[in-house]
Formats: structure tokens, sequence, C-alpha cells
């Protein structure tokens, strides 16, 4: 755990914070980097990729909010400081984001699946720094795990509720690791140029198996809705894959070769 990269006095740089940071600005680099290959605007590009960052946050911290019972129990624990920097759902945010950029591209005319295509790798990297930024946090832990790579909290300081001194799976890192191999692979079938939709088709779906077998790794708060074997975010997972599916299989059904 390393949750803070240094302080001076009473100020401190959060490392959760600064990595968020840097995960955004490359995220946004990359998108725009192959909006100007495509002969997309970049500026409208670069607007979108801020809106859905802020609408992102928002909708991550309403998941929570929603799903933690403490904060039916305490409601008054929303205005603290610790839910403002704490994190959220990323499903939260993915799903709000996603909304919002189908309204804003309508809006702005710009196609929604080649355009969605561009920010795939993006996502995909900018996600992975942000895992790292958990691992420096403590938060997202994995379950009790007797393995060589193991890791194990010591900060009696963290606020995340992070078990200390217990190794477990380093969670944040498996998932750190899996969206940079997506994210080369995506870049990858942006320079095939494929139909519209498939990028970001294979990002759904491969991201999507991904955290679902991440989740049984994870300690949860018991929290399920939907009931079943899985919990909320594998259910969501699920969801996510078949989208992903679909989006990389509906061009073969629409237009079948011609002989």
């Amino acid at each position: 755990m390393f949750p803070r990269l240094f302080t001076i006095g009473s100020f401190s740089l959060p490392t959760y914070g600064a990595l968020v940071a840097i995960a955004f600005l490359t995220a946004l680099w990359l998108t725009s980097r192959f909006a100007k290959e495509r002969g997309v605007s970049s500026e409208k590009v670069v607007n979108l990729g801020v809106y859905c960052a802020l609408v992102g946050m928002l909708g991550a911290k309403i998941l929570m909010i929603a799903l933690d019972p403490e904060y039916r129990v305490h409601p008054g624990a929303i205005f603290t400081r610790e839910t403002l920097q704490s994190a959220g759902i990323f499903y939260g945010g993915f799903i709000a984001a996603l909304l919002f950029a189908f309204f804003y591209m309508k809006r702005q005319g710009l196609p929604v699946l080649s355009t969605a295509d561009l920010f795939a790798p993006g996502v995909a990297i900018g996600h992975g720094i942000g895992r790292l930024g958990c691992f420096a946090a403590g938060c997202c832990w994995g379950k009790p795990a007797s393995l060589p790579w193991s890791v194990t909290f010591t900060d009696k300081n963290n606020t995340t509720g992070v078990p200390l001194g217990e190794p477990l799976h380093p969670t944040q890192l498996y998932e750190a690791a899996a969206e940079a191999i997506i994210c080369l692979v995506l870049i990858q079938l942006l320079k095939r140029k494929l139909h519209e939709g498939s990028v970001i088709g294979a990002y759904l779906l491969l991201y999507g198996m991904v955290r679902f077998g991440v989740e049984f790794l994870r300690v949860h708060d018991g929290s399920n809705p939907f009931g079943g074997p899985f919990v909320l975010e594998q259910w969501i997972s699920l969801v996510v894959a078949v989208c992903g599916a679909y989006l990389l299989s509906r061009r073969a059904v629409a237009e079948p070769a011609v002989a």
C-alpha cells in the first residue's frame, strides 16, 4: 500500500488521485491520436472524453451509495470527505458515461459506433492505470491467498477497510494487467480497420469476461439485488460481454458473403 506520493507539511498528494489523473490524460491522448488518424474531429472527441469522465465519476458514486447499506443507515456519510475521495463502482460510471456518450454523439453528429471504437483502447489502458491507484490505496482487495505473488497490506492509517497483515489476492493487479493486454489487442484491431463497432465490441466482450472471473477472487459486502450464484458485478459483466459479442457478430449476420 502506498496511499500518498509525498507529504509536505499538512499537504499530501494521494497516489490514487495522481494515477487517476494520469489515466485520464493517457486515455484522452490515445483517443485523440486515433481520432486524427481517422479524420474525426479531435475537438469533439476531447470534449466528449472530458464530459464522460465527469459523468462517469458521478455515476460511479451514485451506484456505490445506492448499493452500500451503510449509507442507508448513516445518510450523512454521503457528504463526507471519504465519500468524495472514493472511486465508487466502476460499472456505475461506465454505464452512465456510455448513456451520456450516446446522446452526445448523436447531438454532435459523430458516428456512434465508429467513435466508440476510437475510445475503446483509451478506456482500457485508463482503467488499468486506475486499478494501480486502487492497489496503492488498498481498495478493491482480494480474498485471502497463500500464493508466491500474494500481497499483504500493513498501513494502519488506511480508511478502506482492507485486512492488514493477511496475504491477499492482488486482484487490482490482475485487472490492471488484463486491461493492458486488452488495450494492445484493441489497438491492433483498430489498425485492421474492421467494421464499425467491432473494437468497442471486443472491449466489452474481453473486459466482461475478465471482470467476471476476477470477481470470484474479490471480497464483497454481500449485497446482491439480483440473487443467484453471482454478485452484482458478475451479472453486469455477463450483460456487458453479451453486448460485446453482439456487436462483434452483427455485421456478419446482417451482411452475408456475396457469391
